[in-house]
């Protein structure tokens, strides 16, 4: 009988075991549907399509991403900019969500949809100054609304080479009548390709991008919102046409610190031409942020060739 009592003890204790590991189990495997992760960096100058956003300095750049089994993703980011290009803003946070998947009839084809958000804390084109006016404090587009920007976005992927269209569902970075253009922005486009290919050496990777920019508008010269006075479409260049091509090459090298992994390195040349619009003398080059004298404008070449050095952790 106290056998009995105690055999059926230790199989309810076994059996209690054995539900309470599959459980576990079970939930583990319930946690790695999802997983996490996040990313710091520092680069020696912040290139977006390539446009530099920091007015040739660098600053640090941090994000987080979580993603499903199914292929769905979503995450934030986040890297300083220039109030010279943004005024009253001096970060950048981008906000994602979207899927990935494959193509089973072609093994290695990836695709992927999603939408993309820029957002600019604090910064309006209601605070774009003039850069080279006697009173650089005069407001240029009063009516002007906001910098944030929204695309959709469609990609393919096989092996090292992916390419992706985005398209602005809002006006582009705030381009609209009120702002000096000659109509709305929406629907404009950006088209890339690029490469990460694995070297045969020390774990490199050779990196290569190409983009092109297709803005839907151009700078109108006749816009006055003061009557005269002041004209924030023009430059010295003339030019009116943002439309550009840009390009990236270099390398990447993951590594550890010690026993830290998860580090990344990169030196890249970065460029894009259309330096009529986006140099020196091009609008795109002159500070937004009431900077300069009465007779010169604050600019830079934010487009020229440039050599940027990353270095970050993902965890």
């Amino acid at each position: 009988m106290r056998q009995s009592i105690l055999l059926t003890a230790v199989l309810g204790a076994l059996s209690f075991a054995q539900a309470s590991y599959a459980a576990e189990e079970a939930k583990e495997e319930a946690k790695s549907d999802w997983s996490a992760t996040g990313n710091v960096s520092f680069v020696s100058d912040y290139y977006s399509r390539g446009i530099s956003q920091t007015w040739h300095k660098p600053t640090a750049q941090g994000g987080m991403d979580i993603t499903h089994s199914s292929g769905f993703y979503a995450g934030v980011w986040g890297s300083g900019v220039s109030p010279n290009t943004y005024p009253d803003s001096t970060t950048e946070i981008d906000i994602y969500a979207g899927y990935n998947g494959s193509v089973p009839a072609v093994e290695g084809l990836g695709w992927s949809a999603g939408l993309y958000g820029y957002l600019y804390p604090g910064g309006s084109w209601k605070k774009y100054r003039a850069s080279n006016a006697a009173n650089p404090n005069d407001v240029l587009t009063p009516k002007g609304g906001s910098w944030d920007t929204y695309e959709a976005n469609v990609g393919l992927s096989y092996g090292w080479l992916s390419g992706k269209l985005s398209y602005t569902l809002t006006d582009w970075w705030g381009a609209d009548k009120s702002t000096g253009w000659d109509g709305s922005t929406k629907g404009s486009t950006y088209f890339e390709l690029n490469a990460a290919y694995p070297l045969p050496w020390w774990d490199l990777t050779l990196i290569a991008h190409v983009g092109r920019l297709n803005v839907a508008g151009k700078l109108d010269k006749s816009f006055s919102p003061d009557g005269g006075v002041n004209l924030p479409s023009t430059s010295i260049s003339g030019a009116t046409n943002p439309d550009y091509t840009d390009w990236k090459i270099g390398l990447s090298k993951a590594f550890k610190i010690g026993a830290t992994e998860g580090w990344n390195a990169g030196v890249y040349w970065v460029e894009s031409d259309n330096s009529r619009y986006w140099g020196e003398n091009g609008y795109g080059g002159t500070s937004f942020n009431g900077k300069g004298t009465s007779t010169k404008a604050q600019s830079k070449n934010l487009n020229d060739g440039r050599l940027v050095l990353t270095v970050g952790r993902t965890f």
